[in-house]
C-alpha cells in the first residue's frame, strides 16, 4: 500500500504540496551595495521550512560562478546576478508572477 501525504491526503508519488508551496511564496531579488562599494545580490522570501535554503544557495552559487552564503532566511551572492538568479528560479518551477526583481 502506498504512503499517504498527511497534508493533502494524496499518495506520496502524486503529492502536490511542494508545488502549492512554491506558488504561495513571494520571492524578492534585489541588489545591495556592501562594504567598499561591492555589489551583493540578495534573495529573500523563500520559505526555508520545506526547501533546504543551504542547498539552494549552493546550487545558485554554482550556477552564477560566485561566492555567497545562506543565513537569516536570505541567500547572499557576491556580485550582480539578478537576471541569472531569476532565470534559475523560473527553471526550478517558481512562478514568474511571484518573483519580484528589484
Amino acid at each position: 500500500m502506498a504512503e499517504i501525504c498527511p497534508t493533502c491526503g494524496l499518495p506520496k508519488d502524486l503529492c502536490v504540496c511542494s508545488e502549492i508551496e512554491k506558488e504561495q511564496q513571494r520571492i524578492r531579488i534585489r541588489l545591495e551595495t556592501r562594504k567598499f562599494g561591492k555589489p551583493t545580490t540578495i534573495v529573500d522570501g523563500i520559505n526555508d521550512k520545506n526547501s533546504n535554503l543551504a542547498s539552494l544557495a549552493q546550487k545558485l552559487k554554482s550556477h552564477c560562478a560566485c561566492g555567497g552564503t545562506a543565513k537569516n532566511g536570505q541567500i547572499m551572492l557576491q556580485g550582480d546576478h539578478r537576471e541569472k538568479v531569476h532565470q534559475y528560479l523560473l527553471k526550478l518551477g517558481y512562478p514568474a508572477e511571484n518573483i519580484e526583481l528589484q
